[in-house]
């Protein structure tokens, strides 16, 4: 009762004023409501200044004491400008009974207004302390990898549920669990409007408890085209950035239900796997004679094993009394037998091979492309330009290396090939042609 009291007796002494001047009363109280409102904004102008000057003076203060970024975080997401609005708000509130002092059916609506303002003002101060911590929470080593995104989206998610309802109650006056009572029986149609959502919610708890992918692991899901670095994991999607720079946008759920490859171990590991054949032509490979055996022993790395090796394959024929002017009776050496410890030898003493990790040349199943030959082995490289370039000198080492083995490298035949055949009179005179007769004249 007081307080209106001193807001007509203010509203009435500016009436006065203007009365005395000469004015008409119906048009001094329009005048008084302006002036009214002009000292209020040039008060409310103050009060915004002055609340921004101490936060910013206690922030600076705390700053020095402090080694975080926090001071710059808060600053960047604009907590300082939201909470120095609070000042001017208050002010706001007091002077609408003041200014409005002639029309009293305008102060209830413009007071709910104010409320209503003061709401989403704290709603907007919450907000950006949430984004402040989550930068924070990103600066340290456990939480740096971690989807923060998905967790924050969510709290935002019940803080616009709790602002909602507390607008609610504001505009009409009534109880906030009146709204959440009618709210219980359109739940069936929430479920499903927010359903993305929700499982979207519970995949990134999943994702995060389990460790399943981080922020910056190369992953590679073929469904959706993507093969590139994870940059973002929030509740509802996640972003993979290509190695082409293009963005592949995943929905969180597809990661528990669908598969998908995470490079992490790999990365880890320090060691990326070289797997590739050589494909020899099956009609190149045969016994070595001894002389072509002694002819391969002046290869380096393969020496001290043909020695070994051959001195025990004649042990064995002359015990056993074997015929050797036949290749094909008891033991010989081949020459893809040999290519293929000549291989072994060479990766093992690469310095772009990992020497920790198994290294195996290995003879897989003849095909119609030749025999393959398979290297499997790890770089000790996972740049994958370093990578590629270990890849490429050994095989372009090996494929030089292959006819000093006799052997050939398998390949389709190419225009040039079938140009290069010649067929003699001789073997072209039988031969039938495929046109009629009368086609042939």
């Amino acid at each position: 009762m007081n307080t209106t009291y001193s807001n007509d007796q203010i509203s009435s002494w500016t009436s006065e004023q203007l009365l005395r001047l000469g004015i008409p009363e119906q048009t001094a109280i329009y005048i008084n409501i302006l002036v009214l409102m002009a000292v209020t904004a040039l008060l409310v102008y103050l009060a915004d200044f002055l609340s921004r000057k101490i936060l910013v003076g206690s922030l600076h203060k705390f700053a020095a004491k402090s080694s975080t970024k926090v001071v710059e975080f808060l600053v960047r997401n604009k907590v300082i400008v939201y909470l120095a609005r609070i000042a001017p708000l208050l002010l706001v509130v007091e002077a609408i009974p003041i200014v409005f002092a002639d029309f009293p059916t305008w102060i209830s609506p413009l007071l709910k207004l104010t409320d209503i303002y003061l709401i989403l003002l704290w709603m907007w101060v919450a907000r950006a302390v949430l984004r402040t911590c989550k930068d924070f929470l990103k600066t340290t080593e456990t939480f740096k990898e971690k989807p923060v995104e998905s967790f924050l989206q969510v709290i935002t998610i019940f803080l616009y549920f709790i602002v909602g309802l507390l607008i609610f109650s504001t505009l009409t006056g009534k109880d906030a669990w009146t709204f959440i009572t009618a709210m219980g029986a359109a739940s069936a149609i929430l479920m499903l409007v927010f359903k993305d959502t929700i499982m979207g919610f519970v995949a990134s708890i999943q994702v995060s408890s389990n460790d399943m992918v981080r922020i910056g692991d190369w992953v590679t899901m073929d469904k959706y085209g993507a093969d590139g670095a994870v940059t973002e994991i929030n509740l509802t999607t996640v972003k993979v950035q290509n190695f082409d720079k293009t963005i592949t946008t995943i929905p969180t759920y597809y990661l528990i239900s669908d598969s998908f490859k995470n490079w992490r171990g790999m990365q880890a590991s320090g060691g990326r796997r070289i797997k590739r054949s050589v494909y020899i032509k099956i009609s190149s490979i045969r016994y070595l004679a001894a002389a072509e055996v002694a002819k391969l022993s002046k290869i380096q790395l393969l020496k001290s094993y043909l020695e070994e090796r051959q001195s025990e394959i004649n042990r064995y024929n002359q015990e056993n009394g074997i015929d050797k002017s036949l290749l094909i009776n008891g033991r010989s050496l081949t020459n893809v037998g040999v290519f293929r410890k000549y291989i072994d030898a060479y990766i093992k003493q690469h310095p772009g091979t990992h020497k920790d990790m198994i290294m195996m040349v290995r003879q897989l199943e003849p095909t119609t492309t030749g025999m393959p030959i398979e290297l499997y082995l790890f770089a000790n490289s996972i740049v994958w330009v370093e990578y590629e370039s270990i890849m490429a000198d050994i095989f372009d080492h090996l494929l030089a290396a292959v006819r000093y083995f006799d052997l050939e490298v398998f390949e389709m035949p190419a225009a040039d090939d079938v140009r290069s055949l010649h067929f003699s009179p001789a073997a072209t005179a039988g031969m039938r042609s495929p046109l009629p007769e009368a086609m042939q004249n």
